[in-house]
């Protein structure tokens, strides 16, 4: 591993303007890394084992020109070759995984990828079985020739064991893109967010999109929660983005707290809620991506393929179904 990538995922986490402008500022291993078009966790603790649905829309793949070329997909699983990876903490791994230089990947916003690898079994027809997980590109829409993965590595986790399996040259099959929200500029006055651990990645992809959209004039406020502060994914990332984007609000709280945190604590509260996102209003809209467990306690989980009824701190608020939307 060159030393230079190893220095991008020690920074991988932070933001530089020309993320918003797919600039590259680097390059290794041959091909060129924009530092912003940073990663992508699974997007949040749903599997995707469901291929139609009213909630995932599938794009259509549009090739009709080099500058419109897309790598990506929706009917076919595609192969993408890992080009190198680099540890970022104790259980999060930076990969960056390439294609055709002169297409892009073909992800809008909000939208996810779904992956996957066999298991080594098979079924009673003698095919392999295979296990699927969906995660959420960050990286600029616009970026060719590449896409980068950041996956947190769980213990049973049988996906995020085989990317940490995986080796440079290595390949790893893809099908997608899969639309969760279409979203769209000013849609809303303000946005507001919740999100848990590597829930937190639709959320980045719809930051982003409107941070680097000047005639985007929505206002952005994120509960981000955690077990610790060593396990905030992308929080450099996220710091500067809020300290150079005056509609970027960012609330962190964490389980477990060290004697040096300065943010929040515990679960997220109705008190959290009240202070740090905008009132129920038919301009807002609240997201909401997490493990099951903060699902269930801030509006309730997901139905399987629907949104499923509203509960726990936001219908306490205030806050009605129109209002609120799960990843």
């Amino acid at each position: 591993m060159s030393l230079l990538f190893k220095r991008l995922a020690k920074a991988a986490p932070i933001a530089f303007s020309q993320a918003f402008r797919g600039e590259s500022k680097s390059s290794f291993a041959g091909f060129r890394f924009p530092f912003g078009a940073v990663a992508a966790v699974a997007g949040g603790a749903s599997y995707f084992y469901y291929f139609s649905s009213p909630n995932l829309v599938y794009l259509d793949q549009i090739n009709e020109d080099t500058s419109r070329k897309t790598a990506l997909n929706p009917n076919q699983w595609i192969e993408f070759k890992l080009e190198d990876r680099a540890p970022v903490s104790h259980n999060t791994h930076l990969f960056r995984f390439s294609f055709d230089p002169s297409a892009k990947l073909g992800l809008d916003i909000a939208s996810c990828i779904i992956t996957r690898a066999p298991i080594g079994q098979q079924d009673a027809e003698g095919k392999p079985k295979f296990v699927i997980r969906p995660y959420t590109p960050i990286s600029d829409p616009d970026a060719k020739g590449h896409f980068d993965l950041l996956i947190k590595v769980y213990p049973e986790g049988k996906m995020s064991q085989h990317f940490a399996s995986l080796k440079p040259g290595d390949k790893v099959e893809v099908k997608g893109p899969i639309e969760k929200l279409k979203y769209r500029p000013n849609m809303k006055k303000h946005i507001g967010m919740i999100a848990g651990g590597s829930g937190i990645t639709p959320m980045l992809q719809v930051i982003e999109a409107i941070l680097k959209n000047p005639d985007d004039n929505t206002q952005i406020s994120l509960l981000y929660a955690n077990v610790s502060p060593d396990d905030i994914l992308l929080k450099k990332k996220l710091d500067v983005l809020a300290a150079t984007h005056p509609n970027l609000k960012i609330f962190y709280t964490v389980d477990s707290p060290t004697k040096e945190w300065r943010g929040g604590s515990g679960f997220i509260s109705k008190d959290m809620v009240i202070k740090g996102l905008p009132p129920p209003s038919d301009d807002t809209l609240i997201f909401v991506c997490g493990p099951p467990g903060m699902m269930n306690h801030v509006s309730g989980e997901k139905d399987k393929r629907e949104q499923g009824e509203l509960s726990g701190v936001l219908k306490e608020v205030g806050y009605t179904e129109n209002m609120v939307y799960k990843f």
